[in-house]
């Protein structure tokens, strides 16, 4: 039987994984991103300019975007970005790639945003 959409508006639930950062000294809670996360995290790689991209620090707002403490609150704000940029570039590496593919963002829609 096809859902409802009250039933659809209801799943309000994102999918999550903890992940060891051993450079961190620990792990962290992963978190999908919401549709309008998304949204808004593609267009901000999108320059000024046509056919301008703004990947400065790419992986470190994915993960600002994504890293949820204990209660499913925000870690990071867009003040943290440069600071965490500043870290493992493995350790980044490791929490996108997993906030990545648990958004539904494939390498293939990662290089396409890239090039395009």
């Amino acid at each position: 039987m096809p859902l409802t959409r009250e039933e659809i508006l209801a799943k309000r639930e994102l999918p999550r994984a903890v992940v060891p950062v051993p450079e961190w000294g620990g792990e962290v809670i992963v978190r999908a991103l919401t549709g309008r996360e998304r949204d808004d995290f593609e267009a901000s790689l999108i320059g000024a300019k046509k056919n301008e991209r703004n990947l400065s620090n790419l992986r470190a707002r994915f993960v600002a975007a994504c890293v949820i403490d204990e209660a499913g609150k925000a870690m990071f704000d867009v003040g943290d970005v440069l600071p965490l940029g500043e870290l493992s570039a493995s350790a980044l590496d490791r929490v996108f790639t997993v906030g990545r593919e648990l958004s539904g963002l494939t390498e293939r829609d990662v290089d396409d945003l890239v090039k395009h």
